[in-house]
């Protein structure tokens, strides 16, 4: 087995989590790769351009938290790579891998006794030809907060909604206890085949989120009378401009995230330890 780390070096100051999984996974008999010679590990670890390491790898570790597990997210899917994320961050809903846990679980790793849990991606096109995946979420926003933007929603070419709001959020399961959580919006099993739509500070008390079967086809409509442009990012990230009346496509992507898991309660674990008693 050879595991790829991408490491965070802002989240682990001084490589020390990365020297000491590097050293576990020695010890264990995993070889143990990395994109870019970044620090003198006491073990060995070959250093090869980012495309090949991906490529020689049978998984993928990240250290750091969700945001270093997101960054990672789609190279993975791109190369088809499980993913483990160790969590130096705040809270680790991806990352559900704590520091202390690192010698059981990369044992169970090594082993082989893991599971893949399959998480749905979001792909948005705009008319421009722009296009982003999204492990998380597609968001919408005013270029300003001085006055609130009009949206139109369609499902499979029906309408369904119009809103008045600061932007929508559509969040996938994995994105739910995110940006659309902290927005209202509800926290959806990860093992659902669905998206949630989420408006953001809608000017009508009564809007409730939405949630879709993820083989819909979403049509997020900037509306013609908005006094201005609007934008669209994936994962808070890749960005368009939309301009009024343009619209944003937003469908299943093809491909999923492959995350490594141990439990099957990890996830209601993190719901009930990090969200709930946070």
């Amino acid at each position: 087995m050879t595991v790829l780390l991408v490491t965070n070096p802002t989240k682990d100051s001084g490589y020390a989590v990365t020297g000491q999984t590097a050293a576990l996974l020695h010890q264990l008999g995993v070889a143990v790769v990395m994109a870019q010679p970044v620090f003198e590990s006491k073990v060995p670890i070959r250093f090869l351009p980012e495309e090949e390491a991906y490529r020689e790898a049978n998984l993928v570790i990240t250290i750091g938290g969700d945001g270093t597990l997101l960054k990672a997210g789609l190279d993975c899917v791109h190369y088809g790579k499980p993913v483990l994320g160790v969590n130096l961050g705040r809270t680790g809903f991806l990352a559900t891998c704590e520091v202390e846990e690192l010698p059981e679980k990369l044992r169970l790793l090594a082993e082989g006794r893991y599971t893949l849990d399959a998480r749905g991606l979001l792909l948005a096109k705009s008319a421009n030809g722009w296009q982003a995946e999204a492990i998380n979420d597609v968001v919408l926003f005013g270029r300003t907060r001085m006055h609130p933007m009009d949206y139109k929603v369609y499902c499979d070419g029906c309408f369904v909604s119009s809103y008045r709001s600061d932007g929508l959020i559509l969040a996938t399961p994995t994105g739910s206890t995110a940006y659309s959580f902290s927005a209202g919006g509800p926290v959806l099993d990860a093992a659902a085949d669905v998206v949630v739509l989420t408006p953001v500070c809608a000017h009508n008390a009564q809007v409730a989120p939405l949630v879709f079967a993820a083989g819909r086809k979403l049509e997020l409509v900037a509306d013609a009378e908005n006094r201005d442009t609007c934008y669209a990012c994936a994962d808070s990230t890749a960005q368009c401009d939309l301009r009024p009346g343009d619209v944003l496509t937003v469908t299943a992507a093809p491909q999923k995230l492959q995350l490594i898991t141990f439990y099957d309660s990890e996830q209601f674990h993190a719901i009930e330890n990090k969200l709930i008693r946070s």
